[in-house]
């Protein structure tokens, strides 16, 4: 006699949260990399600031942690997040 075995269906996020969405995409790894005078301008901040308007979804507590955090730090809330973005994008290209 067979025996069913109840499969436990999972969300979206459930399954990216365990499994890697390049992975499925892509069976070999990929080389990042940025023109040599581009990635040096970023890691010594000589860089040329021409800013643009861009647009994402956060979740609305962490917009208001983000807010909070800058009211405590005396900065506008747009320019924690630059700042934020900043650092983690030096620290990237500082380990590439």
């Amino acid at each position: 006699m067979k025996t069913k075995i109840a499969e436990r269906k999972i969300s979206a996020e459930e399954y990216y949260d365990t499994h890697g969405v390049l992975a499925d995409i892509l069976d070999e790894d990929i080389d990042l990399s940025l023109e040599d005078a581009l990635r040096e301008s970023i890691l010594t901040g000589k860089r040329k600031r021409n800013l643009r308007n861009i647009s994402i979804k956060i979740d609305p507590l962490y917009i208001q942690s983000i807010k909070k955090i800058a009211t405590i730090k005396g900065i506008p809330y747009q320019t924690l997040v630059r700042l934020w973005l900043t650092e983690k994008i030096k620290n990237e290209l500082q380990i590439a």
